[in-house]
């Protein structure tokens, strides 16, 4: 992924220990605080994903770049292909894998720009 920019420093700073966060929280106020508005990463160069979620039990994994505030986040999603779109919080709280594990936020997952994924 390369050298992390002075702006991924500063996110990455400002995230709690992943020890004292929950992996099933898949909006923390601290991450919903920090996620760009839908549509803002259209006024820049190089949007960056500030949240990974997986399915531990598949192979599906969403990388989220902007969020509404509300339910709604935009971004890069790998599953059957890869590609570039919406998808709803509620769906992934709700959605199970095959062998009925919850998805979770990868607590690990530094922000990244999205031209070093797609």
């Amino acid at each position: 992924m390369g050298l992390k920019t002075s702006k991924q420093m500063k996110v990455m700073s400002t995230r709690p220990e992943a020890s004292k966060d929950d992996a099933h929280e898949l909006m923390p106020k601290w991450l919903k605080a920090e996620m760009p508005e839908l549509y803002s990463s259209m006024k820049t160069l190089v949007p960056m994903i500030a949240v990974k979620y997986f399915t531990p039990d598949s192979s599906w994994t969403w990388y989220g770049v902007e969020f509404d505030g509300e339910d709604l986040l935009w971004g890069l999603v790998v599953g059957f292909e890869q590609e570039l779109g919406y998808f709803s919080l509620r769906e992934l709280e709700t959605a199970r894998g095959k062998l009925g594990l919850r998805i979770e936020r990868d607590l690990y997952f530094p922000p990244t720009p999205l031209e070093d994924l797609a």
